[in-house]
């Protein structure tokens, strides 16, 4: 009979793991019957109750007891200690856990609210420079042990642009929101122009941070907490920072030498660094809008060459294009 059904579902398209999981067999156990050629479920389960089971009675004298007005705010492991204090014994920890698990008051007796996992970040669209940025902290060595610079950076999520960056000894919400004010007021941001993208961090959030950001008219947006894919601009550039082969291979042995480090990173970055998200121009050639004649030349370039050699040429040439709107955290909402 249970060879059947589970033949019948796997027929109509189930998986025999999907099946095996439901009916609580393993697909080992299946496969043994099948060559044994059992038709019948033989799964005989305990021949006897345990002869430490809870009665009736004292099932009933557990639940009363812990959903007493002074213990339903307390967990098992709480309860269990104070009532051996005053000399009763109603079952170990594990005995109450299992008893609530029956009678399906595993859930919170009390009235607070349960933990609510944080929603995703609202998408946010760049369709030009200035419009996102991203920031975040990163740790650079120092000599003395256990201790690190803080390099701040902020990057325009549209361009790839670091717009600004400096590295500091701390990390102070006063260091990140002049660093940031100078940026908007080097790049003329308006009032409700911008939205700054950044984690959880105690700079990020502080009330310094957020009151600066408030006069300067610029939005705020947030990872949720522990998530670093909600902020995935910045860290790449911290990976692309990290792994270039002029990063130090010792520690740096100053503040004055962290710092011109940075600078020498932000000046390659910006105007060397050819990004493959961007068409493989620089980020200032991107941000100043330079890259529209360079991908043009790119593709005349090319439509030349296919006409010189079209036998070289399988299929259409190379578009050389690179997006025009960039997304932070897209929505992965199906739209109908």
């Amino acid at each position: 009979m249970i060879l059947g059904l589970v033949n019948e579902a796997i027929e109509a398209g189930a998986r025999q793991s999907a099946v095996c999981s439901l009916i609580g067999l393993s697909p080992r156990t299946l496969q043994r019957w099948r060559e044994q050629g059992v038709g019948t479920d033989r799964r005989a389960g305990p021949r006897a109750e345990p002869k430490n089971k809870l009665s009736a009675a004292e099932t009933t004298h557990i639940l009363k007891q812990v959903n007493e007005p002074e213990f339903r705010d307390l967990s098992p492991k709480q309860i269990v200690p104070i009532l051996a204090e005053r000399g009763q014994y109603i079952g170990s920890e594990s005995t109450v856990y299992r008893t609530l698990r029956r009678a399906n008051q595993m859930r919170r007796r009390d009235g607070t609210r349960p933990p609510r996992k944080p929603h995703a970040p609202r998408e946010l669209v760049a369709t030009g420079p200035n419009k996102v940025w991203s920031w975040d902290i990163t740790w650079l060595p120092s000599q003395i042990r256990g201790y690190h610079y803080r390099a701040y950076m902020v990057l325009d999520v549209w361009s790839r642009k670091i717009v600004t960056a400096e590295v500091f000894e701390e990390e102070s919400a006063e260091h990140a929101s002049t660093l940031i004010a100078r940026a908007c007021q080097k790049f003329g941001i308006a009032q409700d122009q911008l939205v700054l993208h950044s984690d959880n961090g105690g700079p990020m959030k502080a009330s310094t941070m957020l009151a600066r950001l408030q006069s300067l008219g610029v939005a705020c947006s947030f990872s949720r907490p522990g998530v670093s894919n909600d902020n995935p601009f910045s860290e790449s550039l911290f990976r692309t920072m990290k792994y270039r082969p002029e990063y130090p291979d010792r520690p740096f042995a100053s503040l004055e030498e962290a710092r011109a480090w940075m600078r020498r990173f932000v000046e390659w970055y910006n105007t060397i660094h050819r990004h493959g998200s961007i068409g493989y121009v620089t980020p200032d050639e991107r941000h100043f809008g330079e890259d529209v004649k360079i991908l043009e030349r790119r593709r005349k370039t090319y439509a030349l060459a296919r006409r010189r050699q079209p036998e070289r040429w399988s299929r259409h040439a190379r578009a050389w294009q690179a997006p025009r709107v960039v997304t932070l955290n897209p929505s992965t909402d199906l739209v109908a």
